[in-house]
């Protein structure tokens, strides 16, 4: 395999960092440095778009009609925001984003364990209804949300996160002391 075709690999799914600008560019206009800044914060430090790759977007969506540049503040900062264009278009990639997402809802559990052909193998594989189970129900509450989720039921469904982040983190840690 070619090293172009390896880093590509190797990257963001294809499609998301534009699916992301046009998500933070609905909130507020935002300069291309606050862009890969927000992304990074949201990623927990994990992804950070580089300039090679912000900076080419943005000039696409202005070039497209999807975005246009704010007048420049007293430091000189390029802001972007959304056109009506844009909106537009950002709904369409939303719609594409839902069906990836539900594409991936059914596919994330067959990989847990996938890449692993030790002895806990087949345990591994047993993790994986559960887990379908867990993803499938986060796909409900999604569809859900846009009008039902209450106050409540979120401090509820926090709670829960939480807990079960914090077992199976704890499970974690004593394989590790093993």
């Amino acid at each position: 395999m070619n090293d172009h075709i390896m880093k590509r690999a190797a990257g963001a799914p294809r499609g998301l960092l534009r699916f992301l600008v046009l998500k933070l560019l609905t909130e507020k206009p935002m300069s291309g440095a606050k862009i890969a800044e927000d992304i990074e914060k949201e990623t927990k430090g994990r992804w950070k778009p580089g300039p090679g790759s912000i900076y080419p977007l943005l000039a696409w969506l202005l070039k497209k009609g999807y975005t246009k540049e704010l007048p420049r503040e007293e430091a000189g900062v390029k802001n972007y925001v959304l056109t009506e264009k844009g909106e537009d278009f950002f709904k369409e990639q939303l719609e594409l984003g839902q069906e990836f997402l539900r594409k991936l809802e059914y596919l994330a559990p067959m990989l847990i364990g996938v890449s692993y052909s030790g002895p806990n193998q087949e345990k591994l594989r047993q993790i994986r209804e559960p887990a379908r189970r867990f993803i499938m129900a986060l796909h409900d509450l999604r569809i859900v949300a846009r009008d039902r989720l209450t106050q409540q039921n979120v401090a509820e469904i926090i709670k829960i996160l939480e807990d079960g982040s914090d077992r199976l983190e704890k499970i974690i840690r004593k394989i590790k002391k093993k």
